[in-house]
């Protein structure tokens, strides 16, 4: 499963950790997560995420 970066505040959602404070439980994908769900850092929507594979070195 692919882990998925916050673009504003570079927290990275990894799938094998989940958010269990914010009751997703570990072995979630990132595709899975509730719409609902926001980022436990800074509080953005789902949609500010992107694949860590995606971002440029």
């Amino acid at each position: 499963m692919k882990k998925y970066v916050c673009t504003l505040c570079d927290y990275v959602y990894d799938p094998a950790v989940g958010d269990p404070d914010h009751g997703i439980t570990p072995g979630t994908a990132f595709e899975d997560i509730p719409e609902a769900w926001s980022c436990p850092v800074c509080g953005v929507d789902k949609s500010n995420f992107e694949p860590v594979d995606s971002l440029p070195v």
